[in-house]
């Protein structure tokens, strides 16, 4: 069974957040198209992220082997265990969705001290002895990335690459690990009023079905962004 990792970064319930709004009607929709696929959900704001610490590396984004986190404090085995399993959560899954909200021209912190947690060498990169630059590890077989990202304002598509640098670099660190097909869905244009923001719900939502149908997770073909 193939497997999609719905990931969701906002404090919001999800009855009041447009992105985990329009995340839940894709991930619904594409799973109904798709019932091969398992839903397994990660919450980044009721989920424990640890955070890096030096005493949990042998080397650079190379985590401590087996033998050598039985060396550490008990609190810190459970850190970095945390941190192994959400690694390997996330190179079992096929499908990627992520629901976030624009923050400062980026993203919620949760999701960078995720991103953190997983770039590491074994499990999604990996550093060849005869060429020092790390190559990505998750170009194994078909993966795709759907990023659903909610704004108050309409962002004008000129000024997208000097805006939305939060989204950009999602989708180089993806491509980085390996992920070759990376989707947008934005939801812009929520504003200040529940108008507004029941609008901007109901556009981005007449675009998941031709969505849907862009991503073919199979081993001779896979469509391309």
């Amino acid at each position: 069974m193939k497997k999609l990792l719905y990931i969701t970064v906002n404090s919001k319930p999800e009855s009041i957040s447009a992105c985990r709004t329009v995340g839940r009607a894709f991930v619904d929709s594409f799973t109904k198209k798709n019932p091969e696929f398992q839903v397994e959900e990660l919450d980044l704001y009721s989920t424990h992220i640890p955070r890096l610490e030096y005493q949990y590396f042998e080397k650079r984004n190379g985590i401590l082997s087996t033998s050598a986190i039985k060396d550490l404090p008990e609190n810190e085995q459970k850190e970095l265990n945390k941190i192994i399993n959400l690694c390997k959560q996330f190179v079992a899954a096929d499908l990627y969705v992520f629901a976030a909200p624009m923050w400062s021209l980026s993203f919620p912190a949760p999701l960078k001290e995720y991103i953190d947690c997983i770039v590491q060498d074994g499990y999604t990169i990996s550093f060849p002895k005869e060429d020092k630059k790390p190559v990505g590890l998750l170009n194994d077989k078909p993966r795709a990335v759907v990023y659903i990202q909610s704004s108050g304002g309409e962002i004008p598509f000129v000024a997208r690459p000097i805006i939305n640098k939060g989204l950009d670099y999602v989708e180089d660190i993806m491509k980085f690990m390996g992920i070759k097909q990376f989707e947008r869905l934005l939801v812009d244009g929520t504003g200040t009023s529940e108008q507004e923001r029941i609008l901007a719900i109901a556009a981005a939502k007449e675009k998941i079905n031709k969505l849907v149908d862009k991503i073919k997770l199979t081993e001779n073909v896979m469509v391309s962004s």
